[in-house]
């Protein structure tokens, strides 16, 4: 053996691992499944706790599952809503807390109180029974986080994870998944070096060369997966030669038991997105997902129409408080009211996309250019419409027109698709679907004002192309509301 991989044994160690699970072909952390879960059971119980704090008894328990289960569900949509089970948290056990509390006693809460007028049998007994099933739904969630937050971050739960290859495709791994949480769901034992250069050792990266075969080698290491991240991809047939992709090896570990995977699926699984510098169009042709049946835009479309109206239907009030004090602006000469901009949509065609006027009317020499940090273009009003997203409203018209989707890239001008459309590989692609009003690449990367941005928002413009279903843009939506109350990424 060359250098060993010095891993801690984590004790307790399954056979077979299953860090997540796969629907609608959106990897979703097994961990964050369970803690749902246990959520859901916790907050239901809290319902009965809320009610015998109010009356000293306990509920008929069949007659009051209904009002529980409704509760529980507000609550944990909430909490979903809010990122508590999103894997791209990094500010810790703390951050988390906030949430949860803002989730219980703000969105879950208000959720309860306004479908119990709809549907009166999710009504707790009282509001003093919601008030107290609250507070005690919250303190049971926040033991659960704290017992269970150390156990989700065991590595016993993970994957154990082999990369093969030291070379460039290797270091996309050792680069962009260095920090705990962008490893949530595998243990990475390191970089095993088959003759290439080595690129990931400046990142901290464990490299390793065997000396025996790599079956016996992952057996010996517990290995359960092997990603191959190669950068010569030529099969190695003589044991003499340096470099080369070691098929019959690979193919021996397979048929033992060990999983083997692409860089770019392991990229796609871990990190949701596609990596646009390790795309290949034959891993394209031959991957699931790009579904464009008609009934998938039946679905989506429909989804649209009552989003949207639904949508128009809540906010109206504030829409119409915006119209007002812009029609004032608009007297004092500050342009007008609504904002029309070319943009580019499906299939490469244009539209006029509609916004509330945030800025200053555009001076003619200041062309198609990015807004930045204190734009001085920007009124007051329009920076706080811009922070609460306010300015977005009249786009609910474009979704209802057509031009637009609620969920999908976000639509970008045509001067700035031609340049990117030069420069990045595959930018044309994210045309091929709707553009929206919110979308993945918004919740997963900040506001970018520059061409690397522009790539690195591509990547999750594509995993969402791949990807699409009823249930990611769902789940697109629940995050939004994290990001429109927290303020993230206005501009």
């Amino acid at each position: 053996m060359g250098s060993a991989l010095c891993v801690p044994e984590t004790g307790f160690r399954n056979t077979r691992t299953v860090p997540y699970v796969r629907i609608l072909r959106h990897y979703i952390h097994t961990p964050y499944l369970f803690m749902a879960l246990s959520d859901l059971i916790a907050v239901a119980g809290a319902a009965y706790l809320g009610y015998f704090t109010q009356f000293f008894s306990f509920p008929p328990l069949l007659e009051y599952a209904p009002s529980a289960f409704a509760f529980a569900v507000f609550i944990v949509v909430a909490m979903a809503a809010m990122g508590v089970y999103g894997a791209r948290i990094r500010e810790g056990l703390s951050s988390v807390l906030l949430r949860t509390a803002v989730s219980i006693f703000l969105l879950g809460t208000l959720a309860t109180a306004a479908v119990s007028y709809v549907a009166p049998f999710t009504a707790l007994e009282s509001r003093s029974v919601l008030l107290f099933s609250s507070i005690e739904a919250f303190v049971l969630v926040a033991g659960l986080r704290i017992f269970t937050s150390t156990l989700i971050s065991e590595d016993a739960m993970k994957k154990r994870v082999l990369v093969l290859g030291t070379g460039a495709r290797a270091a996309k791994i050792a680069s962009r998944m260095r920090r705990k949480s962008d490893r949530r769901g595998f243990v990475l034992l390191g970089f095993l070096k088959l003759g290439e250069y080595d690129s990931v050792s400046e990142y901290g990266a464990r490299v390793a060369q065997a000396n025996e075969p790599l079956k016996d080698y992952c057996l010996q290491h517990k290995v359960d997966e092997i990603v191959v991240a190669m950068d010569d991809r030529r099969r190695h047939d003589d044991e003499t030669q340096a470099g080369g992709l070691p098929l019959e090896e690979l193919l021996e570990c397979r048929l033992s038991g060990i999983e083997v995977c692409e860089v770019q699926e392991f990229v796609e699984r871990e990190a949701s997105r596609l990596d646009v510098d390790l795309l290949q169009p034959y891993w394209l042709v031959f991957q699931d997902g790009f579904v464009n049946s008609a009934g998938r835009a039946i679905t989506k479309r429909s989804f649209d129409v009552v989003a949207a109206a639904s949508l128009i239907a809540l906010t109206w009030p504030i829409a119409g408080f915006a119209v007002i004090v812009l029609t004032f602006m608009r007297l004092r000469g500050k342009g007008s009211v609504i904002y029309r901009q070319r943009r580019v949509g499906l299939d490469g065609v244009t539209f006029n996309l509609l916004k509330f006027r945030s800025m200053l009317p555009d001076d003619v020499e200041d062309g198609e250019r990015f807004a930045s940090l204190e734009d001085p273009r920007v009124t007051r009003f329009g920076a706080f419409i811009r922070m609460t997203r306010i300015d977005e409203l009249p786009q609910l018209v474009n979704v209802l027109r057509g031009d637009m989707s609620f969920v999908g890239p976000r639509p970008e001008r045509p001067g700035h698709v031609r340049t990117f459309e030069a420069d990045i590989p595959y930018y044309g692609q994210r045309h091929r679907i709707k553009p929206g009003i919110t979308g993945w690449a918004q919740l997963c990367y900040p506001y970018g004002a520059s061409l690397d941005d522009a790539k690195e928002k591509l990547q999750y413009d594509l995993y969402y192309l791949k990807n699409n279903s009823l249930l990611l843009d769902l789940t697109i939506l629940l995050q939004t509301v994290e990001v429109v109350l927290i303020g993230e990424g206005a501009r």
